[in-house]
Formats: structure tokens, C-alpha cells, sequence
């Protein structure tokens, strides 16, 4: 069982990351092993909506989001993390998220669980991290929970987090071990590959790579 953790906080060791490594913590404590990814150490380029991933499977940016995007398809957890700027994510996160389009089509994340941590100076982190567990949900991933701190509320409002952020990983590593079913979830993730059926069958002499995945997958 592996579960990998992404910051996309562009200060390592900063606030956000403080939290995702204590859902790492979590998770490795509860038989998982973990990977941590620094967004910041990769070069990722912004999607150029040329279509050719749907082709083809592959994008025609030479650059490092393969290796961040592998090791996503190769964990049975993700969490993402991020702080809120300007009431979003970083803009590496979202270039991040933007360049998966194809794994939303071919619902690339499903039989996976993910989590997603966020800090905010003033407020609505727990809204970012929402919108995090959001894209990997319509990716087919089953969402396990969230953090969110905001670090204007003071007092111990950061070390509780962190706590709340171990506990998460701790279900996180649980939800994969026990396979963990969400019948309010999968409900939706089948409403999700249903309409991702019906795009790909009307598009399958423009995006024959998603059209041949779905036959190999027997879900068309």
C-alpha cells in the first residue's frame, strides 16, 4: 500500500506541508508506505489544450509531470496539499490538475482514496481543500476527508491541525486496507464513468487512445 503526498506550497517545511507530513505520519504508521512530492522541485509546463493526450496517451510537453503523474497512478492514496491564494490553490497545483485532464476522462483514480490539507492567513482553507478533494473525486477517487486551518483564529489552531492531519492519515492508510466503500460516493463515480463513457464513445475517432482504454477496461 502506497500513499503519496503532494505540496504544493511553495515553502518547504512551511505550514501546509507541516500538515501533509502528518498525514504521511499517519499513514505510515498505519502500514503504509509513503512518498513525499515538492512541487516546487519539478518543472511542469501549462496545458496547451492540444487534444493529443486523448489520442495518443501522452503529452507533448517534455517536461517532469510524468514523474509526478506516475507516481499518482502507481499509489492507492494521494493527498494534496496546498495554501489558499486568493481563495484558490497555488498556481502549481492547478497546473498541475489541469494537465490531468485525461485521467478525469478515462477515470484514471478509481479504486483510489485520497485526503487533501490546506492553510490559510486569514480563511478558507477548508474551501481549498475541498476544491482539492473535488478534482481528485471527479478523477474517481474516493474521498476519505480534509484539514483545513485557518492560522487567524490563533491559539493552538495549528497544532490541533496537525493532530486532526495524523488522524486523517491513519484513516487514509485504513480506507486502503479495509477497501472501504462510500455508497453516497460511488453512487456519483458511476453517474461520472457513465457520462465519461458517453463523451468518449462520441469522440472516438478524434480521441482513439481514451476510446481503445475504454474497450481494454471492457467498460465499453
Amino acid at each position: 500500500m502506497q500513499v503519496v503526498g503532494i505540496n504544493s506550497s511553495p515553502r518547504k517545511n512551511g505550514n501546509t506541508d507541516l500538515l501533509l507530513s502528518s498525514v504521511l505520519k499517519g499513514a505510515s504508521d498505519g502500514g503504509c508506505e509513503t512518498v513525499h512530492i515538492d512541487l516546487s522541485s519539478y518543472e511542469i509546463e501549462y496545458c496547451k489544450a492540444c487534444d493529443t493526450c486523448y489520442r495518443t496517451g501522452t503529452c507533448v510537453l517534455m517536461d517532469e509531470f510524468p514523474d509526478v503523474h506516475d507516481v499518482i497512478l502507481e499509489s492507492d492514496g494521494i493527498v494534496l496539499g496546498s495554501p489558499n491564494y486568493i481563495n484558490n490553490v497555488t498556481a502549481r497545483m492547478k497546473t498541475l490538475l489541469d494537465r490531468m485532464a485525461d485521467t478525469v476522462h478515462c477515470q484514471r483514480l478509481i479504486g483510489k482514496y485520497a485526503a487533501a490539507v490546506s492553510t490559510a492567513g486569514g480563511s478558507g482553507a477548508a474551501d481549498v481543500a475541498d476544491y482539492l478533494n473535488h478534482s481528485l473525486f471527479i478523477m474517481g477517487a474516493s474521498i476519505v476527508g480534509s484539514v483545513g486551518v485557518n492560522l487567524s483564529e490563533g491559539g493552538e489552531v495549528l497544532q490541533k491541525g496537525v493532530d486532526r492531519s495524523y488522524q486523517l492519515g491513519e484513516m487514509l492508510a485504513d480506507a486502503i486496507c479495509k477497501k472501504t466503500e462510500y455508497p453516497d460516493q460511488q453512487e456519483k463515480h458511476a453517474a461520472m464513468l457513465e457520462r465519461m463513457k458517453q463523451l468518449v464513445s462520441q469522440r472516438k475517432d478524434d480521441w482513439t487512445y481514451e476510446y481503445k482504454y475504454f474497450v481494454e477496461k471492457k467498460w465499453l
